[in-house]
């Protein structure tokens, strides 16, 4: 485990690979760098090549980039979005969630990188045109072209189990969560099975970016350490944080909101 100060959450995430011109600076030893990644959601299965450390790019199923909307006056309730959602369920049943309760994969909930938890969110199918309402509870989906994580009760409702994913449109119509307790926005950069290659990037980062952490994860496949910069208010600025990035290293980074 390592230090303290380090938060512990649940989530899902998904493969990154390394480039060798980015390894070829660390001066790293052999076995640290053949990391592995954060194992993907089921039926989105695709061979990786392991270039080893790292231009971390994050891979989902090969979809669209999906179409966020400026939050609406009120955030969230109004909040549109548009992409590709999937689900979870029997490998993280009986988990905790990002606010604290026990994951139900038969209940109606979801996961989202940045809707505050206690967001509750209608769901429609852009392929059937049926729709679900649950309430997001849980952190995640870690792709770069996914937008919700469904719980399986979700996921039936809308008819996507066999397939995995779906198109979807989201809105948020209500807000059950504590005023105010919305939590700051960062940036997640890489994620690795082995802490030396996290810190090794964290100590790169930390002399051109602000608040660099690496944070703990306990996922079903193992521990996995992540990379997060930044302390944001607005997802504007997160995100164009996570543009410089992407320019400068070649990654896939992803907007979180941190609720710790």
């Amino acid at each position: 485990m390592l230090k303290k100060t380090f938060s512990v959450v649940l989530g899902r995430s998904f493969p990154s690979t390394y480039s060798k011109k980015y390894a070829s600076g660390l001066s790293l030893p052999a076995a640290l760098l053949k990391d592995l990644f954060e194992h993907p959601f089921r039926l989105c299965i695709r061979p990786v090549l392991f270039l080893l450390l790292p231009s971390f790019l994050f891979y989902g199923c090969g979809t669209a980039p999906a179409s966020r909307h400026v939050p609406a006056a009120g955030y969230p309730v109004g909040y549109t979005e548009r992409g590709v959602a999937s689900w979870y369920g029997p490998g993280f049943h009986g988990r905790k969630t990002a606010n604290g309760e026990t994951y139900d994969m038969h209940q109606l909930t979801a996961a989202h990188r940045t809707l505050p938890l206690g967001s509750v969110v209608q769901v429609r199918s852009l392929t059937s045109g049926r729709t679900v309402t649950v309430r997001v509870n849980d952190r995640g989906p870690f792709a770069k072209n996914r937008i919700l994580d469904l719980s399986q009760a979700g996921a039936q409702t809308l008819g996507m189990i066999g397939t995995g994913t779906d198109q979807v449109e989201i809105r948020v119509t209500a807000y059950q969560g504590r005023p105010g307790a919305m939590g700051y926005l960062r940036v997640q950069v890489a994620s690795f099975a082995e802490p030396a290659n996290a810190q090794v990037l964290a100590g790169r980062l930390k002399s051109q970016y602000p608040d660099v952490r690496v944070e703990v994860v306990e996922l079903a496949g193992g521990r996995r350490y992540r990379v997060h910069v930044g302390h944001f208010t607005s997802e504007q600025q997160a995100e164009a944080v996570a543009r410089r990035l992407e320019a400068q290293f070649q990654v896939d980074p992803l907007v979180i909101r941190d609720d710790t």
